[in-house]
C-alpha cells in the first residue's frame, strides 16, 4: 500500500463536489476524507454515517445535539450518524478535515 499525504493548504483550494458543501479529497471503502470551510453560516443537515471533524484553522462554537462546545485549531469533534450538528459563531478562516466512515446509521457504541 502506498502512502497518502494531502496538505490542508491544497485541500482548501479543492472545489466542493456538485451537490455537496465539502470537497472530496480521498475515499477508501466506507471512509471519505473531505475538506469543509463554511463561510457565513453552516447549513449542514444530519449525515447517514458517523463523522469526525479535525479543526485546522479557525475557532468558534460547535452545536452537537443539545451541546454547544467551543473549538479551535487542533481540536477533534465526533458526531454520531443522524445527530443534528453545525458550526456556530465561527471565524472566517474556519477550515476542517471531515472523515465520514462506517455503515449508514452509524456504528454500534
Amino acid at each position: 500500500m502506498s502512502g497518502f499525504v494531502f496538505p490542508a493548504a491544497a485541500a482548501a483550494l479543492a472545489p466542493p463536489e456538485p451537490g455537496r458543501i465539502s470537497a472530496l479529497i480521498h475515499a477508501h471503502g466506507s471512509m471519505q476524507l473531505r475538506w469543509y470551510a463554511p463561510r457565513g453560516t453552516d447549513a449542514q443537515v444530519p449525515h447517514a454515517q458517523d463523522e469526525l471533524y479535525i479543526v485546522v484553522t479557525g475557532h468558534g462554537h460547535f452545536r452537537r445535539g443539545e451541546e454547544r462546545l467551543p473549538f479551535g485549531p487542533g481540536d477533534a469533534i465526533f458526531v454520531p450518524a443522524q445527530m443534528p450538528h453545525r458550526f456556530e459563531d465561527f471565524s472566517e478562516d474556519l477550515g476542517v478535515w471531515v472523515v465520514f466512515y462506517g455503515p449508514k446509521g452509524g456504528e454500534a457504541p
